[in-house]
Order: structure tokens, then C-alpha cells, then sequence
């Protein structure tokens, strides 16, 4: 699993914004998400929960508050999504609307790419169908 090696004085959270641009990326995701016919089976049908997860998580993972560990735990990643039938197609898909919410977002290149390289990492990590 990718794990962010900081280098600068600020976290990546810091610098993009805190909790304001990780909600507003989530949402930009879901909204794609929505109408997705191979993603939006795996999703229940009220997708704010799930939303609310990811920006926590997102939240967490790139230096701000530790409020998704508090309320759920560790991530445990794999554990959590082992349940759902998750193959290259499903990668794809996810990364593809991943990628729209970062580019549409106001983060500057370097924090782009960093996001990017752990949605693809994460993105592969999850994959558990042939």
C-alpha cells in the first residue's frame, strides 16, 4: 500500500484546503458514481454514508483530523471491500471518475499527482476478481 512521504513543511490536507476540498472531492466522485452502470450495483442506494466515509477517510490519510479511525476503526481497506466483486473493469471505472474530481479540483500538480498515485495504488490493491 502507498504510503505519502511528506516533504513539505505543510501536510498535503494543509495544502489543498482541509476538510472543504476532501468533501467537495468526494462529492464531484459520487456524482459520476451515481449513474455509473458497472459501479453504482456496489454502492448502496443512499450514498451519502459511503460519501461521508471516503472524505473522512481521505481526510485522515493525507494529515488532517483522525475522525474515520475514531468512529470506524483502522481502514483496513482490503477487509472492508473484500466483499464486493471488484475487477479491472471496476478499477477502471472508480479511477476514471477519481481522476475527473482531482482534475476538476483546485489542487495544485504536485498534490494531484500524489493523490492520483494512491488512487491508483488503492485502486489495485482492492481488486479481487481474475
Amino acid at each position: 500500500m502507498f504510503v505519502p512521504l511528506e516533504t513539505e513543511p505543510n501536510s498535503l490536507y494543509e495544502r489543498v484546503g482541509g476538510d472543504e476540498f476532501f468533501f467537495a472531492l468526494v462529492d464531484h466522485f459520487y456524482a459520476r458514481v451515481a449513474y455509473d452502470e458497472i459501479l453504482r450495483p456496489l454502492y448502496p442506494a443512499d450514498l451519502e454514508p459511503p460519501k461521508r466515509r471516503l472524505a473522512l477517510f481521505l481526510i485522515q490519510y493525507w494529515g488532517g483530523p483522525r475522525t474515520y479511525s475514531d468512529e470506524r476503526g483502522h481502514p483496513r481497506l482490503r477487509m472492508r471491500h473484500v466483499r464486493f466483486p471488484i475487477g479491472q473493469q471496476e478499477r477502471e471505472a472508480w479511477l476514471q471518475h477519481m481522476r475527473a474530481a482531482v482534475e476538476s479540483s483546485a489542487a495544485g500538480q504536485r498534490e494531484r499527482q500524489a493523490l492520483m498515485d494512491y488512487f491508483a495504488n488503492a485502486a489495485s490493491s482492492l481488486v479481487n476478481q481474475g
